[in-house]
Protein backbone atom coordinates (compact mmCIF):
# COMPACT_ATOMS: atom_id res chain seq x y z
CA UNK A 1 0.00 0.00 0.00
CA UNK A 2 1.08 3.60 -0.48
CA UNK A 3 3.39 5.07 2.13
CA UNK A 4 3.65 8.83 2.53
CA UNK A 5 7.33 9.42 3.18
CA UNK A 6 8.41 12.41 5.28
CA UNK A 7 11.32 14.11 3.52
CA UNK A 8 13.37 17.10 4.51
CA UNK A 9 11.41 20.32 5.03
CA UNK A 10 11.01 22.31 1.83
CA UNK A 11 10.87 26.07 1.99
CA UNK A 12 8.23 27.99 0.00
CA UNK A 13 6.94 31.52 -0.47
CA UNK A 14 4.77 33.48 1.90
CA UNK A 15 3.81 37.07 2.47
CA UNK A 16 6.21 39.46 4.11
CA UNK A 17 5.60 40.30 7.75
CA UNK A 18 2.90 42.92 7.92
CA UNK A 19 2.62 43.16 4.12
CA UNK A 20 0.12 41.82 1.62
CA UNK A 21 -0.08 38.03 1.98
CA UNK A 22 1.25 36.19 -1.05
CA UNK A 23 -0.44 32.85 -1.63
CA UNK A 24 1.33 30.07 -3.50
CA UNK A 25 -0.85 28.02 -5.84
CA UNK A 26 0.66 24.77 -7.11
CA UNK A 27 -0.79 24.22 -10.57
CA UNK A 28 -0.73 21.51 -13.21
CA UNK A 29 0.86 22.63 -16.49
CA UNK A 30 -1.45 24.47 -18.87
CA UNK A 31 -1.16 27.31 -21.40
CA UNK A 32 -0.87 29.94 -18.68
CA UNK A 33 -4.57 30.13 -17.90
CA UNK A 34 -4.15 29.43 -14.18
CA UNK A 35 -1.41 32.06 -13.85
CA UNK A 36 -3.73 34.55 -15.54
CA UNK A 37 -6.55 33.76 -13.11
CA UNK A 38 -4.10 34.03 -10.21
CA UNK A 39 -3.21 37.58 -11.19
CA UNK A 40 -6.80 38.58 -11.85
CA UNK A 41 -8.08 37.20 -8.54
CA UNK A 42 -5.23 38.89 -6.71
CA UNK A 43 -6.06 42.19 -8.38
CA UNK A 44 -9.76 41.79 -7.60
CA UNK A 45 -8.99 41.26 -3.90
CA UNK A 46 -8.19 44.98 -3.59
CA UNK A 47 -4.92 44.34 -1.82
CA UNK A 48 -6.13 41.51 0.44
CA UNK A 49 -3.73 39.02 -1.18
CA UNK A 50 -1.58 38.19 -4.16
CA UNK A 51 -1.22 34.77 -5.78
CA UNK A 52 1.97 33.26 -7.18
CA UNK A 53 1.81 30.04 -9.18
CA UNK A 54 4.28 27.16 -9.02
CA UNK A 55 4.09 24.67 -11.88
CA UNK A 56 3.96 20.97 -11.03
CA UNK A 57 5.31 18.20 -13.32
CA UNK A 58 3.32 17.03 -16.35
CA UNK A 59 2.65 13.55 -15.01
CA UNK A 60 -0.23 13.29 -12.52
CA UNK A 61 1.62 10.79 -10.32
CA UNK A 62 4.63 13.12 -10.14
CA UNK A 63 2.32 16.02 -9.27
CA UNK A 64 0.95 13.98 -6.39
CA UNK A 65 4.42 12.99 -5.20
CA UNK A 66 5.71 16.56 -5.12
CA UNK A 67 2.70 17.80 -3.17
CA UNK A 68 2.82 14.86 -0.76
CA UNK A 69 6.47 15.53 -0.01
CA UNK A 70 5.72 19.12 0.92
CA UNK A 71 2.57 18.42 2.89
CA UNK A 72 4.11 15.51 4.78
CA UNK A 73 6.61 18.08 6.05
CA UNK A 74 3.78 20.44 7.14
CA UNK A 75 4.93 22.94 4.51
CA UNK A 76 2.94 26.18 4.98
CA UNK A 77 3.82 27.38 1.47
CA UNK A 78 1.16 25.12 -0.06
CA UNK A 79 -1.72 27.55 0.17
CA UNK A 80 -3.62 26.27 -2.86
CA UNK A 81 -3.19 23.20 -5.05
CA UNK A 82 -4.68 21.91 -8.28
CA UNK A 83 -5.51 18.27 -7.58
CA UNK A 84 -6.46 15.42 -9.87
CA UNK A 85 -9.84 14.24 -8.49
CA UNK A 86 -8.64 10.67 -7.67
CA UNK A 87 -6.11 12.08 -5.20
CA UNK A 88 -8.58 14.17 -3.19
CA UNK A 89 -9.61 11.35 -0.85
CA UNK A 90 -5.99 10.42 -0.11
CA UNK A 91 -5.00 14.01 0.68
CA UNK A 92 -8.10 14.62 2.80
CA UNK A 93 -7.69 11.38 4.71
CA UNK A 94 -4.07 12.27 5.49
CA UNK A 95 -5.13 15.66 6.88
CA UNK A 96 -3.51 17.63 4.07
CA UNK A 97 -6.62 19.59 3.02
CA UNK A 98 -8.39 22.31 4.95
CA UNK A 99 -12.11 21.41 5.11
CA UNK A 100 -14.57 24.07 3.93
CA UNK A 101 -16.92 25.54 6.54
CA UNK A 102 -20.58 24.74 5.96
CA UNK A 103 -21.38 28.43 5.49
CA UNK A 104 -19.11 28.55 2.42
CA UNK A 105 -20.22 25.33 0.73
CA UNK A 106 -23.06 26.81 -1.33
CA UNK A 107 -20.89 29.47 -2.94
CA UNK A 108 -18.34 26.85 -3.96
CA UNK A 109 -20.76 24.20 -5.23
CA UNK A 110 -23.78 26.07 -6.60
CA UNK A 111 -24.47 24.84 -10.12
CA UNK A 112 -21.58 22.37 -10.16
CA UNK A 113 -22.33 19.31 -12.29
CA UNK A 114 -23.00 16.01 -10.51
CA UNK A 115 -19.91 14.21 -11.81
CA UNK A 116 -17.22 16.53 -10.42
CA UNK A 117 -19.21 17.19 -7.27
CA UNK A 118 -18.83 13.52 -6.32
CA UNK A 119 -15.06 13.92 -6.19
CA UNK A 120 -15.00 17.06 -4.04
CA UNK A 121 -16.03 15.66 -0.65
CA UNK A 122 -14.57 13.31 1.91
CA UNK A 123 -16.51 11.88 4.86
CA UNK A 124 -19.37 14.25 4.16
CA UNK A 125 -17.25 17.43 4.09
CA UNK A 126 -16.36 19.58 1.10
CA UNK A 127 -12.57 19.50 0.91
CA UNK A 128 -11.63 20.44 -2.67
CA UNK A 129 -14.16 22.45 -4.71
CA UNK A 130 -14.22 21.60 -8.43
CA UNK A 131 -12.27 24.12 -10.55
CA UNK A 132 -12.69 22.52 -13.96
CA UNK A 133 -13.96 19.17 -15.13
CA UNK A 134 -13.30 16.92 -18.09
CA UNK A 135 -14.73 13.95 -19.89
CA UNK A 136 -14.11 11.85 -22.94
CA UNK A 137 -16.25 11.81 -26.06
CA UNK A 138 -16.40 9.40 -28.96
CA UNK A 139 -14.75 11.05 -31.94
CA UNK A 140 -15.34 9.55 -35.36
CA UNK A 141 -14.60 10.09 -39.01
CA UNK A 142 -17.89 10.75 -40.78
CA UNK A 143 -16.73 9.09 -43.98
CA UNK A 144 -15.80 5.86 -42.20
CA UNK A 145 -19.05 5.68 -40.23
CA UNK A 146 -21.04 6.25 -43.43
CA UNK A 147 -19.16 3.55 -45.34
CA UNK A 148 -19.64 1.11 -42.45
CA UNK A 149 -23.36 1.92 -42.26
CA UNK A 150 -23.32 2.98 -38.60
CA UNK A 151 -24.51 6.10 -36.78
CA UNK A 152 -22.44 6.75 -33.63
CA UNK A 153 -24.92 9.45 -32.56
CA UNK A 154 -27.85 7.05 -32.65
CA UNK A 155 -29.29 5.20 -29.71
CA UNK A 156 -27.39 2.24 -28.29
CA UNK A 157 -24.11 2.55 -30.20
CA UNK A 158 -21.79 0.06 -28.52
CA UNK A 159 -18.11 -0.76 -28.37
CA UNK A 160 -18.82 -4.03 -30.17
CA UNK A 161 -20.51 -2.20 -33.06
CA UNK A 162 -17.63 0.26 -33.24
CA UNK A 163 -14.98 -2.47 -33.38
CA UNK A 164 -16.88 -4.34 -36.08
CA UNK A 165 -17.33 -1.15 -38.12
CA UNK A 166 -13.60 -0.34 -37.98
CA UNK A 167 -12.64 -3.90 -38.90
CA UNK A 168 -15.05 -3.90 -41.84
CA UNK A 169 -13.38 -0.76 -43.23
CA UNK A 170 -9.83 -1.92 -42.42
CA UNK A 171 -9.37 1.10 -40.13
CA UNK A 172 -7.90 1.67 -36.66
CA UNK A 173 -9.44 2.77 -33.33
CA UNK A 174 -7.59 5.21 -31.06
CA UNK A 175 -7.56 4.40 -27.33
CA UNK A 176 -5.23 4.95 -24.35
CA UNK A 177 -3.76 1.59 -23.39
CA UNK A 178 -0.19 2.03 -22.25
CA UNK A 179 0.45 1.29 -18.58
CA UNK A 180 -0.49 4.63 -17.06
CA UNK A 181 -3.46 6.43 -15.55
CA UNK A 182 -5.15 6.92 -18.92
CA UNK A 183 -5.53 3.14 -19.23
CA UNK A 184 -7.17 3.02 -15.81
CA UNK A 185 -9.56 5.74 -17.03
CA UNK A 186 -10.66 3.51 -19.92
CA UNK A 187 -11.03 0.34 -17.85
CA UNK A 188 -12.98 2.11 -15.10
CA UNK A 189 -15.33 3.72 -17.65
CA UNK A 190 -16.09 0.33 -19.19
CA UNK A 191 -16.82 -1.28 -15.83
CA UNK A 192 -19.02 1.49 -14.42
CA UNK A 193 -20.84 1.86 -17.75
CA UNK A 194 -22.07 -1.71 -17.30
CA UNK A 195 -23.18 -1.10 -13.73
CA UNK A 196 -20.09 -2.44 -11.97
CA UNK A 197 -17.38 -0.98 -9.80
CA UNK A 198 -13.70 -1.66 -9.29
CA UNK A 199 -13.93 -1.81 -5.50
CA UNK A 200 -16.83 -1.92 -3.06
CA UNK A 201 -16.91 0.25 0.05
CA UNK A 202 -13.88 2.30 -1.08
CA UNK A 203 -14.22 4.54 1.96
CA UNK A 204 -12.94 1.61 4.05
CA UNK A 205 -9.49 2.10 2.57
CA UNK A 206 -7.37 -1.02 3.02
CA UNK A 207 -10.49 -2.98 3.98
CA UNK A 208 -12.32 -2.21 0.73
CA UNK A 209 -13.38 -5.19 -1.36
CA UNK A 210 -12.07 -5.54 -4.94
CA UNK A 211 -14.97 -6.30 -7.30
CA UNK A 212 -13.47 -6.34 -10.78
CA UNK A 213 -14.37 -10.03 -11.07
CA UNK A 214 -18.01 -9.46 -11.98
CA UNK A 215 -20.22 -9.49 -15.07
CA UNK A 216 -19.24 -5.84 -15.68
CA UNK A 217 -15.56 -6.64 -15.27
CA UNK A 218 -15.89 -9.57 -17.65
CA UNK A 219 -17.61 -7.35 -20.24
CA UNK A 220 -14.85 -4.74 -19.92
CA UNK A 221 -12.14 -7.37 -20.33
CA UNK A 222 -13.89 -8.75 -23.41
CA UNK A 223 -13.96 -5.31 -25.04
CA UNK A 224 -10.33 -4.51 -24.24
CA UNK A 225 -9.06 -7.92 -25.32
CA UNK A 226 -11.22 -8.15 -28.43
CA UNK A 227 -10.07 -4.73 -29.65
CA UNK A 228 -6.41 -5.43 -28.89
CA UNK A 229 -6.49 -8.72 -30.81
CA UNK A 230 -8.46 -7.32 -33.76
CA UNK A 231 -7.26 -5.70 -36.95
CA UNK A 232 -8.66 -2.40 -35.62
CA UNK A 233 -5.91 -2.21 -32.99
CA UNK A 234 -3.13 0.25 -33.85
CA UNK A 235 0.37 -1.20 -33.86
CA UNK A 236 1.27 1.02 -30.89
CA UNK A 237 -1.86 0.31 -28.84
CA UNK A 238 0.03 -1.07 -25.81
CA UNK A 239 2.12 2.12 -25.63
CA UNK A 240 -0.52 4.63 -26.70
CA UNK A 241 -1.63 7.65 -24.69
CA UNK A 242 -3.85 10.56 -25.66
CA UNK A 243 -1.52 12.00 -28.29
CA UNK A 244 -0.74 8.64 -29.90
CA UNK A 245 -4.48 7.95 -30.14
CA UNK A 246 -5.00 11.37 -31.72
CA UNK A 247 -2.24 10.71 -34.25
CA UNK A 248 -3.87 7.42 -35.23
CA UNK A 249 -7.29 9.03 -35.53
CA UNK A 250 -6.06 11.90 -37.70
CA UNK A 251 -4.09 9.53 -39.94
CA UNK A 252 -5.13 7.80 -43.12
CA UNK A 253 -6.38 4.75 -41.22
CA UNK A 254 -8.28 6.65 -38.52
CA UNK A 255 -11.90 5.78 -37.81
CA UNK A 256 -12.98 6.14 -34.16
CA UNK A 257 -11.31 7.42 -30.99
CA UNK A 258 -12.18 7.99 -27.34
CA UNK A 259 -10.42 11.10 -26.05
CA UNK A 260 -10.81 14.41 -24.21
CA UNK A 261 -12.36 17.51 -25.87
CA UNK A 262 -8.97 19.18 -26.37
CA UNK A 263 -8.50 17.07 -29.50
CA UNK A 264 -10.97 19.18 -31.48
CA UNK A 265 -8.98 22.41 -31.23
CA UNK A 266 -5.76 20.41 -31.49
CA UNK A 267 -6.93 19.11 -34.87
CA UNK A 268 -7.58 22.69 -35.99
CA UNK A 269 -4.03 23.58 -34.96
CA UNK A 270 -2.76 20.59 -36.94
CA UNK A 271 -4.45 22.00 -40.03
CA UNK A 272 -2.80 25.40 -39.48
CA UNK A 273 0.57 23.70 -39.06
CA UNK A 274 0.07 21.73 -42.27
CA UNK A 275 0.17 18.40 -40.41
CA UNK A 276 -3.26 17.31 -41.67
CA UNK A 277 -5.44 18.55 -44.55
CA UNK A 278 -8.60 20.58 -44.03
CA UNK A 279 -10.60 17.64 -45.39
CA UNK A 280 -9.54 15.53 -42.42
CA UNK A 281 -10.69 18.20 -39.97
CA UNK A 282 -13.99 18.55 -41.80
CA UNK A 283 -14.46 14.78 -41.53
CA UNK A 284 -14.34 14.81 -37.70
CA UNK A 285 -17.56 14.44 -35.71
CA UNK A 286 -18.44 13.53 -32.14
CA UNK A 287 -20.91 11.51 -30.08
CA UNK A 288 -21.40 10.27 -26.54
CA UNK A 289 -19.00 7.69 -25.16
CA UNK A 290 -19.95 4.23 -26.50
CA UNK A 291 -22.18 1.89 -24.52
CA UNK A 292 -20.91 -1.41 -23.16
CA UNK A 293 -24.37 -2.95 -23.24
CA UNK A 294 -26.94 -1.73 -25.75
CA UNK A 295 -29.70 0.12 -23.96
CA UNK A 296 -27.60 1.00 -20.89
CA UNK A 297 -26.35 4.61 -21.15
CA UNK A 298 -22.59 4.89 -20.80
CA UNK A 299 -20.91 6.57 -17.85
CA UNK A 300 -18.13 8.51 -19.57
CA UNK A 301 -14.73 9.05 -17.93
CA UNK A 302 -14.36 11.92 -15.49
CA UNK A 303 -11.29 14.10 -15.25
CA UNK A 304 -10.51 17.69 -14.36
CA UNK A 305 -9.03 19.54 -11.41
CA UNK A 306 -10.31 20.17 -7.89
CA UNK A 307 -8.87 23.07 -5.89
CA UNK A 308 -7.55 22.24 -2.43
CA UNK A 309 -6.47 24.57 0.36
CA UNK A 310 -3.35 23.34 2.16
CA UNK A 311 -3.99 22.36 5.76
CA UNK A 312 -0.86 24.17 6.93
CA UNK A 313 -1.42 27.50 5.16
CA UNK A 314 -0.77 30.61 7.26
CA UNK A 315 -3.48 32.43 5.32
CA UNK A 316 -6.68 30.33 5.46
CA UNK A 317 -9.03 33.31 5.12
CA UNK A 318 -7.24 34.63 2.06
CA UNK A 319 -6.90 31.14 0.56
CA UNK A 320 -10.66 30.62 0.86
CA UNK A 321 -11.36 33.97 -0.81
CA UNK A 322 -8.95 33.07 -3.61
CA UNK A 323 -10.65 29.68 -4.03
CA UNK A 324 -14.04 31.36 -4.39
CA UNK A 325 -12.66 33.66 -7.08
CA UNK A 326 -10.79 30.95 -9.01
CA UNK A 327 -13.73 28.55 -9.05
CA UNK A 328 -16.40 31.18 -9.74
CA UNK A 329 -18.59 30.96 -12.82
CA UNK A 330 -16.88 33.89 -14.62
CA UNK A 331 -13.45 32.38 -13.95
CA UNK A 332 -14.54 28.98 -15.23
CA UNK A 333 -15.96 30.51 -18.42
CA UNK A 334 -12.74 32.45 -19.00
CA UNK A 335 -10.60 29.37 -18.32
CA UNK A 336 -12.68 27.13 -20.60
CA UNK A 337 -12.38 29.55 -23.50
CA UNK A 338 -8.74 30.43 -22.90
CA UNK A 339 -7.26 27.11 -21.78
CA UNK A 340 -9.71 24.76 -23.49
CA UNK A 341 -10.53 22.85 -20.30
CA UNK A 342 -14.26 22.27 -19.65
CA UNK A 343 -15.99 24.03 -16.77
CA UNK A 344 -17.37 22.27 -13.71
CA UNK A 345 -20.38 24.62 -13.41
CA UNK A 346 -23.32 23.92 -15.69
CA UNK A 347 -24.13 27.54 -16.55
CA UNK A 348 -20.73 28.02 -18.21
CA UNK A 349 -21.90 25.95 -21.17
CA UNK A 350 -24.62 28.50 -21.99
CA UNK A 351 -22.06 31.27 -22.50
CA UNK A 352 -21.88 32.37 -26.18
CA UNK A 353 -18.08 32.34 -26.16
CA UNK A 354 -17.98 28.79 -24.83
CA UNK A 355 -20.51 27.60 -27.39
CA UNK A 356 -18.51 29.18 -30.20
CA UNK A 357 -15.27 27.52 -29.05
CA UNK A 358 -16.98 24.19 -28.33
CA UNK A 359 -19.81 23.36 -30.76
CA UNK A 360 -20.26 20.15 -28.79
CA UNK A 361 -20.72 22.06 -25.50
CA UNK A 362 -24.05 20.43 -24.61
CA UNK A 363 -22.62 16.95 -25.11
CA UNK A 364 -19.60 17.78 -22.93
CA UNK A 365 -21.88 19.10 -20.19
CA UNK A 366 -24.16 16.05 -20.27
CA UNK A 367 -21.19 13.67 -20.33
CA UNK A 368 -19.54 15.35 -17.33
CA UNK A 369 -22.80 15.35 -15.41
CA UNK A 370 -23.38 11.64 -16.10
CA UNK A 371 -19.72 10.62 -15.77
CA UNK A 372 -18.54 7.75 -13.59
CA UNK A 373 -15.71 8.79 -11.25
CA UNK A 374 -12.79 6.50 -10.59
CA UNK A 375 -12.84 4.89 -7.11
CA UNK A 376 -12.90 7.51 -4.35
CA UNK A 377 -10.49 6.02 -1.82
CA UNK A 378 -7.39 7.13 0.10
CA UNK A 379 -5.67 4.09 -1.43
CA UNK A 380 -6.38 5.10 -5.00
CA UNK A 381 -2.75 4.80 -6.09
CA UNK A 382 -2.69 1.15 -5.02
CA UNK A 383 -6.03 0.44 -6.72
CA UNK A 384 -5.07 2.09 -9.99
CA UNK A 385 -1.63 0.49 -10.21
CA UNK A 386 -3.09 -2.95 -9.45
CA UNK A 387 -5.46 -2.59 -12.40
CA UNK A 388 -2.84 -1.22 -14.76
CA UNK A 389 -0.41 -4.05 -14.04
CA UNK A 390 -2.88 -6.90 -14.37
CA UNK A 391 -4.52 -5.54 -17.53
CA UNK A 392 -1.33 -4.81 -19.44
CA UNK A 393 -0.61 -5.53 -22.21
CA UNK A 394 -4.17 -5.29 -23.50
CA UNK A 395 -3.71 -8.17 -25.96
CA UNK A 396 -3.32 -10.47 -22.96
CA UNK A 397 -6.61 -9.43 -21.34
CA UNK A 398 -9.25 -12.18 -21.14
CA UNK A 399 -12.60 -12.23 -19.35
CA UNK A 400 -11.87 -15.75 -18.09
CA UNK A 401 -8.82 -14.74 -16.06
CA UNK A 402 -7.94 -11.04 -15.91
CA UNK A 403 -10.70 -9.70 -13.60
CA UNK A 404 -10.09 -12.41 -11.00
CA UNK A 405 -6.33 -11.90 -11.23
CA UNK A 406 -6.90 -8.19 -10.58
CA UNK A 407 -9.04 -8.79 -7.51
CA UNK A 408 -6.53 -11.19 -5.99
CA UNK A 409 -3.57 -8.91 -6.61
CA UNK A 410 -5.38 -5.75 -5.47
CA UNK A 411 -6.58 -7.45 -2.32
CA UNK A 412 -3.05 -8.57 -1.47
CA UNK A 413 -1.67 -5.08 -2.14
CA UNK A 414 -4.30 -3.39 0.05
CA UNK A 415 -3.61 -5.82 2.89
CA UNK A 416 0.15 -5.34 2.60
CA UNK A 417 0.76 -8.90 1.43
CA UNK A 418 2.07 -7.83 -2.00
CA UNK A 419 4.20 -4.95 -3.19
CA UNK A 420 3.54 -2.77 -6.22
Amino acid sequence: MAVLAAPAVLIGCGGGEGGTPTLTWYVNPDNGGQAKLAKECGDESNGAFKINTQILPNDADQQREQLVRRLAADDPSVDLMSLDPPFVAEFANAGYLLPIDDADVKALTDGVLDGPLKTATWKGKLVAPPFWANTQLLWYRKSVAKSAGVDPTGADFTWDQMIKAAVSQKKKIGVQARRYEGYMVWINALIVSDGGQIIKNPELGADATPTVASPAGDAAATIVGDLARSSAAPADMSTAGEEEARSTFQGANGSFMVNWPYVYNAAAESVKAGAIPQTTYDDIAWARYPEVKAGTPSKPPLGGIDLGIGAFTKHPKEALAATKCITSLPSQIEYMIGAGNPAARSAAYDDPGVRKAFPMADLIRDSINDAGPRPITPYYGDVSTSVQRTWHPSAGVHAQSTPQKTDTYMGDVLKGDALL
